[in-house]
């Protein structure tokens, strides 16, 4: 039914070659106390006022998190042990990236217009400069992308873009329990031949609810309440585990 009114819609818009109509299962992600992660599955539709050409069509979509910076170090051996010796601060990265493509990555976009529109997750990385004194700064970038790769948060999803006729499209974005509140610029890109023929942009929101959101909120707009609150909660958590432990004891 959605896709149906997905169509319809298109055909109300006005007239361009090829463009995106597109939907969201959830506009908003709401992370609890029990959160363990969420799918969003992303479908939309291919408007078109032209004959469906020879060479088919592809579709990339990402999803990317709140921009942060972050520290990386490198470590090394010094009088036998190994510490951190170097650092360079990656001046923005997503703390969630995923990319789903509808083919393997090479066939669906050439390293110009992914260099012109950032898609890829080295590209959406920001890293300025580093220390003159750091040899191979590139390998910190790298470093990032391989944690995250591994943890889950950074994600390359190639052939699960399901495209029908040419006309319609759908994939799932599954979204790791560590996720940071926030706007999620979600992208949609229409490809053909590597080159991008048409873009779509939305947002995903993701917010703490309940207990979470009020311990976020506090933590922020009373930082000296909640200090005192998690050292209340400390000493209250210390005298209960001690006063169990001479019960036990004494039996």
């Amino acid at each position: 039914m959605r896709l149906l009114l997905l169509i319809l819609l298109a055909f109300a818009l006005p007239a361009k070659a090829e463009q995106v109509v597109l939907g969201l299962s959830k506009e908003i992600v709401q992370i609890s106390t029990d959160f363990d992660g969420s799918d969003i599955l992303i479908f939309g539709a291919i408007k078109r006022e032209t004959p469906i050409e020879a060479e088919p069509l592809q579709v990339i979509v990402s999803v990317a998190g709140p921009q942060q910076p972050v520290t990386v170090w490198r470590q090394a051996r010094r009088f036998g042990i190994w510490v951190n010796a170097h650092a360079v601060e990656v001046d923005a990265a997503p703390s969630f990236y995923a990319i789903a493509t509808s083919a393997p990555w090479a066939r669906v976009i050439s390293e110009t217009e992914d260099l012109r529109h950032k898609v890829s997750i080295p590209r959406a990385i920001r890293s300025v400069g580093a220390p003159m004194d750091v040899p191979d700064a590139q390998s910190f970038t790298e470093a990032v992308i391989r944690i995250r790769t591994r943890e889950g948060t950074y994600q390359l999803l190639e052939n699960t873009v399901t495209v029908r006729e040419q006309t319609l499209f759908d994939t799932a974005i599954s979204m790791p329990a560590n996720l940071t509140e926030g706007s999620y610029p979600t992208r949609i890109f229409l490809t053909r031949g590597g080159r991008v023929i048409n873009t779509y942009e939305t947002e995903i929101e993701v917010r703490k609810v309940g207990l979470e959101r009020w311990l976020y909120v506090l933590s922020r707009q009373q930082p000296f309440v909640y200090g005192l609150m998690s050292l209340f909660i400390a000493i209250a958590a210390g005298w209960g585990a001690s006063t169990a432990f001479r019960i036990l004891r004494s039996q």
